[in-house]
């Protein structure tokens, strides 16, 4: 992708070459790179837990959100001061080399690349497979919510700064650069000596609260202050409150990823951070035009202590609770005919006897498996009940393919495995009986090789089985 982004960035360097610069351009290739840096965030972001520890993980995403508040300080300043020295064109060029800076570092990087044990999955089943495992995580569903929540109530700060910076503050267009470098500078502070400071005391759900406070109260700054110095600290006050709690949001999330899916739950969690962005600064824009700004900005803070509400039943300290760390594999069964890797579909069924006294537990544990079976890409996971004994239960999951239901196993977490290895133990006997079955339910609509009698004939002709 740091090829298409220089591309991009070449192009404008192009066409500011040929005088052929328009807004219409321009915003077409704010588009482009726009892809480019969608594209490019969910592996990027993807790599970190790759480098570092899981103890040093939290730190790690601080820091990328330090170098991303840096960088959005010095780079639109370093822009202003080379436009006028160097030109567009030069300006477009350096950047287009940039990328390609960056991209000769990535490939000096020296990753210890393991050939994949287990099958590869297409474009289409990895978009299917993210969306499944959403589906079917309570963890990442509680994640995702919590960030879509948070990016919705923070789009008040890039939809409404400018507005009370012009409307209000009497700011130039020019000079609304230093609100937001306040409130680059407050993040930056933020995430230097507050996020490590409120980690130490609190946990990450009650860290999202504490922003959730401070962004109320800013809100409220927002709509009074009127004095540019005051407001300024209100900007980084504002920079510190999303800090603080965007950065244990993309920590929980982290936390609750399994390596096998990461990238893709990244974009996901990316794609719903930045749509609530988008929704929200389209909702406080009306609003504002409507209403005026001050009106609108009481309301988002009473709606971010409303939002408080939510911080306890939908608590992100459930992250914590869950190992994403790789379960160790499994010997795998051995067949006399082993199955191809696209024959399906397969169904693994075990015979469990519980105690009575059991059931409950081993229904609350049941309902956990059908869950984790489905998001690792199980089609269909059922439990039966023997009638004549009711202590006997026949549990049932179904892969489409052989090659689907092995990329089953070895998605399975430490978390996961405990949760099936604790349904195993339930069993009264001394080993659950598991067997493998594969379907062949499309060989009885074959055409038949059994004969029937004609009445006219002595003879057996063949007849086709169609029921």
């Amino acid at each position: 992708m740091h090829i298409w982004l220089s591309l991009a960035a070449g192009g404008l360097a192009f066409l500011s070459l040929l005088h052929l610069l328009s807004p219409a351009v321009i915003l077409a290739a704010v588009f482009v790179l726009g892809v480019g840096f969608a594209c490019n965030a969910p592996a990027w972001m993807s790599v970190v837990p790759d480098v570092v520890s899981k103890e040093e993980l939290p730190s790690a995403i601080v820091l990328g959100g330090v170098q991303l508040n840096i960088s959005s300080i010095i780079g639109p300043a370093l822009g202003g001061v080379l436009l006028p020295l160097i030109g567009p064109t030069a300006l477009f060029g350096l950047n287009a080399i940039a990328f390609l800076l960056v991209l000769a570092s990535i490939l000096q990087w020296r990753q210890k690349r393991k050939k994949p044990a287990l099958p590869t999955e297409s474009l289409v089943e990895s978009f299917v497979g993210a969306v499944r495992y959403v589906r079917y995580s309570q963890t990442m569903q509680v994640v995702l919510f919590r960030a879509f929540l948070f990016a919705l109530l923070i789009s008040v700060i890039p939809s409404l700064l400018p507005v009370v910076g012009l409307q209000a503050l009497k700011l130039t267009p020019s000079s609304l650069g230093v609100l937001f470098t306040s409130m680059g500078i407050g993040s930056l502070l933020g995430a230097v000596f507050v996020v490590p400071w409120a980690r130490e005391k609190f946990t990450p759900n009650q860290v999202t609260i504490l922003a959730s406070v401070l962004l109320a109260i800013v809100y409220f700054l927002m709509a009074a202050v009127r004095n540019l110095e005051a407001f300024m600290l209100v900007a980084a006050l504002a920079g510190m409150g999303w800090t603080l709690a965007a950065s244990e949001l993309w920590v929980a999330a982290q936390q609750a990823m399994p390596g096998w899916t990461r990238g893709r739950l990244n974009a996901a969690q990316l794609m719903v951070s930045q749509g609530g962005i988008a929704l929200g600064g389209l909702a406080w824009g009306s609003a504002a035009t409507f209403t005026g700004f001050e009106y609108t900005l009481l309301l988002a803070a009473l709606l971010v202590c409303l939002n408080l509400s939510v911080a306890g039943p939908l608590s992100i300290d459930i992250a914590r609770t869950v190992n994403p760390e790789p379960a160790p594999p499994l010997r795998a069964p051995e067949f006399p005919e082993p199955p191809q890797p696209d024959e399906g579909p397969i169904a693994v069924v075990a015979e469990i006897t519980i105690d009575p006294k059991s059931r409950v537990q081993f229904l609350d544990l049941m309902r956990e498996l059908r869950r984790i079976y489905l998001r690792n890409g199980a089609s269909s996971v059922r439990l039966y009940e023997n009638l004549s004994q009711r202590s006997v239960f026949r549990m049932e999951a179904v892969a489409p393919t052989w090659r689907e239901y092995l990329l089953l196993e070895g998605h399975l977490t430490k978390s996961e495995r405990d949760i099936l290895d604790r349904v195993l133990e339930l069993h009264a006997g001394t080993q659950a009986k598991i067997e493998h079955y594969l379907l062949i339910t499309r060989d009885l609509l074959a055409p038949s090789s059994v004969t029937a009698l004609d009445g006219a004939s002595d003879r057996w002709s063949p007849k086709k089985f169609t029921g």
